[in-house]
């Protein structure tokens, strides 16, 4: 909200604080300021000037010489090269020694042989931003008004004299949005009174012709219509244009002016229909039908769903309410006859119609975050008042009106003791209640108890708490003094999920991976082409209204995302990529959501191209499924997890057949690992790549403490190496289960070493060696006694495997 602060100080004195000191207790108080900018940008002696002579320049085509009186006594000759300059103007002329924006200044000079005393100025040379400027003044000079005043101060006539504060208003301080929400707070900071705006609307025309009716009575609470004739479509004052301007707003003309300076006073947006345009003078406002088209006032055809809130006649649409008018209802300058409008409408109708149309107007802003219903009819009758003024209209008798609801004001209690409590302040009543007054609330008091009937304006105030922070906030946060807090307290820490993901986070950064943040929205074709890790046959849930189909549904696995980073590195030449994730996939089996999906903490990863770049010596060592198997092992370790079975899983979508994992811990899957099916790797350009995906919730349940640790040992250990014969198609896991389970609790470590095939093995038959290693927390092992368990152990092995030793 930018606002003004000459036009403030009409609704409250301010004649001794400047604009910087307002900032400030502005900012103490709760409102921010984020800056204070000066209208002028460093102009000085420039007057209002009239041009009564133009000719030629005799040795210049493009120049012309003008005689101007500038009101300095004596006419002055000024060489002027702008093409829009004309005998009978009035402009501004900057008089010798006078500066302009860039450190210009202005001398006696000639040019091509002719005396120049001065300079018309363009509005840029001015350092107005010629953007909220009509067309025909951003080039050439700037024209000024018949009703400048000759030899009076420029900078003052333009309003280049004043200071905006620019606002950075947090969302439930709507009412600030207006120039008279500023002027209350402004107000009670100061402990001054509230000067209103003057309104005396004089009705001396016919009986108001104007009908309304509200169907959408959901939409729509209240909306008022006032009829004028005989008004006359021209140019606003220009200090309405100043004041405009300063807030950022482009004049037009004196009616459209008109609704948006009462927008920008009161915080009402309004609007204004030719009513020749309006069938039988007839308003009716109801909902749009489904598809149903309106060209706005930016001459783009909308088309409206039956949730659009429309203003209409009896044959047409003519204006998207709270968003835009229609450019079939148009202030034009051939405009006599005119309905103006003030109505109250739902903030979630607004805000729903203007974000399906991608259309946000200084009207919109304020609906959505809140208009005050109670002053509906005030801001109408001011905006009547002033086009009255302005255009000379002639104001027809009564208001065409219609209403859904009233608007109540909310009355809120608070004692002294709970405001004490909250400020840990000794205020008594005494303290409170001129604050009240200040704050121009209505209150009944009984002892140290008040009753606030809070005004509509202020729709932010519903608790005792809110009231609370009104008192805090006048009273002066640098006046509260410095308490600790009182009552129990607990010690803060992370959730052992927490601690399980950060040491996941730590270890894999520490194994030299990086931590990729991608989007949970998927293209439909994209979301299935890797397995998920639950049983559950789950669809990927598309979104009701997508922002594009390359982010439509929402994932169900993380791998998707990851291979679309990796492509997107591989196509900017990082060949060597090591990523991973922890992210939510959201699960759900209906076709139709009527529950919201299951969310799951996934963890997962992807490696492709080279893991140790080239070094001195020439090595290198590419990703490949062991190097993968490491990491995934160094991870559990790293959480404590043991018992872990890794099992080949040929049959998971977009894995490839033969090198692929699951690891499993008792009955529990954690997840898999292995590479990408040669056919997805080719449909995102890449070369080998390998991913691994796990289930947070079951790392976490199969995890030990976080911060257990183990006593170092104080006794030798005994290593055993097995060669075993066994079957081809068995896996190492059964190998150790089996050995674990036989070799009890001396068992210390058992490390796979070797798998052989070939000579003086059978076709069908292949040899693993592992090492076992013994070890008693208590004593000294004997050798008989790690003889004994390892005979025990292979004995077990021929008995539930078929193994025999390799001799």
């Amino acid at each position: 909200m930018k606002v003004s602060y000459q036009w403030l100080s009409e609704y409250v004195d301010l004649h001794d604080i400047t604009p910087y000191e307002l900032a400030e207790k502005l900012t103490r108080s709760g409102i921010e300021v984020d800056a204070v900018e000066p209208c002028n940008a460093g102009v000085s002696q420039v007057v209002v000037g009239y041009v009564k002579e133009k000719s030629k320049h005799p040795d210049a085509d493009r120049l012309n010489v003008c005689i101007v009186d500038a009101g300095q006594g004596e006419d002055l000759q000024i060489v002027c090269g702008a093409p829009n300059v004309a005998q009978g103007q009035k402009v501004p002329v900057a008089l010798i020694g006078a500066k302009l924006p860039g450190d210009l200044h202005i001398k006696r000079s000639k040019l091509r042989g002719v005396e120049s005393q001065g300079m018309i100025c363009s509005a840029k040379e001015l350092g107005l931003n010629d953007k909220l400027l009509a067309k025909d003044q951003q080039e050439g000079i700037m024209v000024l008004p018949e009703d400048a005043e000759v030899g009076m101060d420029a900078v003052s006539y333009l309003g280049m004299d004043d200071y905006v504060l620019e606002l950075g208003l947090t969302p439930n301080r709507s009412d600030c949005l207006s120039m008279l929400g500023v002027a209350y707070e402004v107000a009670a900071i100061l402990g001054r009174e509230v000067i209103l705006p003057e309104i005396a609307v004089v009705e001396n025309g016919e009986d108001n012709p104007v009908t309304v009716e509200i169907e959408a009575e959901d939409e729509c609470y209240r909306y008022v219509g006032r009829h004028f004739t005989n008004a006359v479509i021209k140019s606003s004052p220009q200090w309405m244009k100043n004041r405009l301007m300063a807030a950022g707003i482009r004049p037009i003309n004196n009616v459209v002016d008109v609704t948006n300076y009462v927008m920008l006073e009161y915080g009402q947006p309004l609007h204004a229909f030719d009513a020749a345009m309006v069938k039988d003078r007839s308003i009716v406002v109801r909902l749009a039908e489904e598809g149903e088209k309106l060209v706005t006032l930016d001459d783009q055809e909308r088309e409206l769903d039956s949730q659009t809130l429309l203003i209409a006649d009896r044959e047409k649409g003519l204006a998207i309410a709270g968003v835009m008018g229609g450019a079939n209802s148009e202030i034009t300058p051939e405009t006599k006859e005119i309905i103006l409008e003030a109505a109250w409408f739902t903030p979630q109708t607004v805000r729903r119609t203007s974000r399906k149309l991608g259309m946000r107007t200084e009207g919109c802003v304020r609906w959505e975050k809140g208009v005050d219903q109670a002053r509906v009819q005030e801001a109408g009758e001011r905006a009547a008042y002033l086009i009255q003024q302005l255009s000379g209209a002639t104001v027809s008798k009564g208001q065409a009106t219609a209403t859904v609801r009233e608007p109540k004001a909310a009355v809120v209690s608070v004692t002294l003791s709970k405001i004490n409590q909250h400020l840990g302040t000794a205020l008594s009543a005494a303290d409170v209640t001129p604050i009240f007054d200040r704050l121009q609330f209505p209150y009944e008091q009984n002892g140290e108890e008040w009753a606030v009937t809070v005004p509509t304006r202020r729709g932010d105030i519903t608790l005792p708490e809110d009231l609370v922070e009104e008192v805090a906030r006048l009273y002066g946060y640098d006046n509260i003094p410095t308490t600790l807090p009182e009552g129990m307290t607990t010690q803060g820490q992370l959730t052992y999920e927490q601690k399980i993901r950060r040491t996941i986070r730590r270890h894999l950064i520490g194994a030299g991976l990086n931590e990729a943040i991608s989007y949970a929205l998927l293209h439909p074709e994209k979301a299935e082409e890797v397995a998920g890790l639950h049983e559950i046959a789950a669809k990927p849930i598309p979104l009701a209204m997508p922002m594009s189909e390359e982010h439509s549904v929402l994932r169900i696995s993380l791998i998707p995302s990851l291979l679309q980073t990796v492509s997107y590195n591989k196509n900017r030449q990082n060949h060597n990529v090591s990523i991973f994730e922890l992210g939510r996939v959201f699960l759900s089996t209906e076709e139709k959501l009527t529950q919201l999906p299951e969310e799951r903490l996934y963890l997962a990863g992807a490696l492709t191209g080279q893991w140790l770049p080239t070094n001195w010596m020439g090595q290198t060592q590419a990703v490949d499924f062991y190097l993968l198997k490491g990491l995934v092992e160094s991870l559990f370790a790293s959480l404590g997890i043991t018992g872990v079975e890794y099992r080949a899983q040929a049959n998971l979508a977009g894995m490839h057949p033969g090198r692929t994992a699951e690891a499993w811990v008792a009955d529990r899957r954690l997840g898999y690992f292995g590479q990408v099916h040669p056919a997805t790797e080719k449909a995102h350009d890449l070369a080998e790549t390998y991913v691994f995906q796990f289930d947070v919730e079951e790392l976490t349940k199969a995890a030990a403490p976080v911060g257990h640790y183990n006593q170092l040992p104080k006794y030798p250990a005994i290593t055993r190496d097995l060669a075993l014969v066994v079957n081809r198609d068995l896996p190492a896991y059964a190998l150790e289960s089996v050995i674990c389970k036989a070799a009890g609790d001396l068992l210390e470590s058992l490390t796979l070493f070797d798998v052989y095939t070939g000579e003086r093995i059978a076709t069908d038959k292949k040899s693993m060696a592992f090492s076992l290693v013994f070890r008693h927390s208590d004593r000294t092992l004997q050798d008989e006694e790690v003889q004994q368990v390892t005979q025990a152990v292979v004995e077990a092995l021929r008995t539930e495997t078929g193994a025999e030793l390799r001799m």
